[in-house]
């Protein structure tokens, strides 16, 4: 019988072995811990983060019980495919906090947390706060990773008030920061979800940062708010990867995020009335999908452009999002000046834009700056404020910078109030633009009936002339799902805006 049951068990063993199943440790942190312990329980519970980092293997966890832990973390190994992943998280959701109240930035870029070419990692319910520089030349950053590596995950944490008090730009600070800073190897299949990002300083930089080679990732369910610069940013040709041919972000979803109160008003690095912090904004990122997110009380609602001459933020889709009560821009595409980059192949669709360019900047709702080619703006609800600002084509560095068509304009401006700029020709009225750019043949101007305007509620009612009057793209541009996560077309068309009735 004996033999029987050890063949038994070597045979469960080894199949355990095959099939890639880790068992991996379990070791804890607390305040009263000490670093002497074995780490092993509660009871013997190690006293700092660092020293748990320092002990971990591939498959291990560690536990951080409640409280206020004064110290960064660089967490210097990988987990992997067969053992598992390496794991640092809160304790049965106690709020572990790492605070960087007093400690010194050891020089350039670096995080409360830092991985740095590692892989297998998930760092998850962690409370990061109060790290501070005021110098240029120390970038203080919540969760920084670097290098190249694969299946990182970001879950659940809280990173607030990091902080640059240095002034112009040039200075710079980091609420989440993903490097690819290799090359060929990048930094891929990553996932960044459930986080909140607020009360962040950053100068120069973003919220949250993915920059150079960084391929495959998604971004989502994440709460962005009370910062002063932009809230998501995918970057491209900053010279991040020592290899311009891997240098952008590219093959990601940026979708289910909340992002509101981000302006550079009152950042020092940016002149007064400047109104030019995004929601999110695509930098020179390509192959990105921009859904399903809630954008409001920003500056630029999403903005697709590169920041670099002669080079392209290109196949980005941003469709089934709600951007509102935005102080300039709802969407912009192309670069900001002549001598900068611009967009290509991007598609904006069924998108609800609704009284953006508060501070009358006259971006109006949609903007095409300059070096714009191949785009699509299709069936939006484009709701201008009081101005009238509708699309705001100023330039002329491309004489059809977008197919636009199969819109759905209004304003609580009179009719002939409203404003279009198409390739630089200024139009009063929907119907004269209409006929004057030949864009819009198939759109119209009517009230979407929402059912809350004020709130707002942007659902529209069901006598809207939204519905069933969009053109239907087919599910690769659509989507599958409207902003709500209901089916993308239902009845005899798909409707037009960021909601299906």
């Amino acid at each position: 019988m004996r033999s029987k049951i050890q063949r038994s068990l070597s045979c469960i063993c080894f199949s355990l072995l095959c099939s890639g199943f880790g068992f991996g440790a379990t070791y804890y942190v607390a305040t009263s811990g000490n670093n002497a312990n074995d780490g092993l329980s509660r009871r013997t519970a190690w006293r700092n983060v660092q020293y748990a980092a320092n002990h971990v293997q591939a498959g291990d966890t560690v536990n951080v019980l409640g409280g206020v832990y004064n110290e960064t973390v660089n967490i210097p190994a990988s987990g992997s495919a067969a053992a598992g992943y390496i794991t640092l998280q809160n304790y049965s959701k106690q709020a572990a906090i790492l605070d960087g109240t007093g400690l010194t930035i050891p020089g350039g870029q670096y995080g409360m947390i830092n991985i740095a070419s590692q892989s297998y990692i998930i760092v998850k319910g962690l409370e990061v706060r109060n790290y501070k520089s005021s110098s240029r030349s120390n970038v203080p950053v919540g969760i920084y990773i670097t290098g190249a590596g694969s299946h990182l995950q970001l879950l659940n944490n809280h990173v607030h008030d990091i902080v640059t008090t240095a002034t112009g730009c040039g200075a710079n600070a980091l609420g989440v920061a993903i490097y690819g800073s290799e090359a060929p190897a990048a930094l891929n299949h990553l996932t960044i979800s459930g986080n909140e990002l607020d009360h962040l300083k950053t100068g120069c930089s973003e919220s949250m940062s993915l920059n150079g080679n960084v391929d495959t990732f998604t971004v989502t369910n994440n709460l962005i708010h009370d910062n002063n610069n932009i809230g998501i940013d995918v970057i491209g040709f900053e010279g991040t990867s020592p290899n311009p041919a891997y240098d952008q972000a590219r093959n990601g979803t940026v979708s289910q995020n909340t992002v509101y109160n981000i302006s550079s008003d009152g950042n020092p690095s940016y002149p007064k009335n400047c109104w030019c912090s995004d929601g999110i904004y695509v930098d020179g990122g390509t192959n990105v999908i921009v859904e399903r997110n809630l954008i409001h009380n920003v500056d630029l609602g999403i903005e697709i452009a590169s920041e670099h001459k002669n080079k392209t933020s290109s196949f980005v889709t941003a469709r089934n999002n709600l951007i509102y009560f935005g102080n300039s821009a709802g969407v912009s595409i192309g670069g900001y000046a002549a001598g900068v980059g611009g967009t290509d192949h991007v598609t904006i669709v069924n998108n609800t834009l609704y009284k953006n360019d508060g501070q009358n900047t006259g971006s109006g709702e949609f903007q095409i700056q300059f070096h714009a080619t191949n785009n699509v703006f299709k069936n939006n609800i484009v709701y201008a404020g009081a101005q009238g600002y509708m699309v705001n084509n100023y330039t002329k560095s491309t004489p059809n910078p977008a197919d636009v068509d199969y819109n759905l304009y209004y304003s609580s401006a009179n009719a002939s109030g409203t404003t279009w700029l198409w390739v630089g020709k200024t139009y009063s009225g929907f119907t004269a633009y209409q006929s004057g750019s030949g864009e819009d043949s198939h759109s119209n101007y009517a009230d979407p009936l929402f059912v809350n305007p004020t709130t707002p509620d942007l659902h529209v009612q069901a006598a809207s002339r939204a519905v069933n009057a969009g053109i239907n793209l087919g599910t690769g541009v659509v989507g599958a799902t409207d902003y709500a996560g209901n089916p993308r077309v239902q009845g005899s068309n798909i409707d037009i805006g960021g909601y299906e009735q």
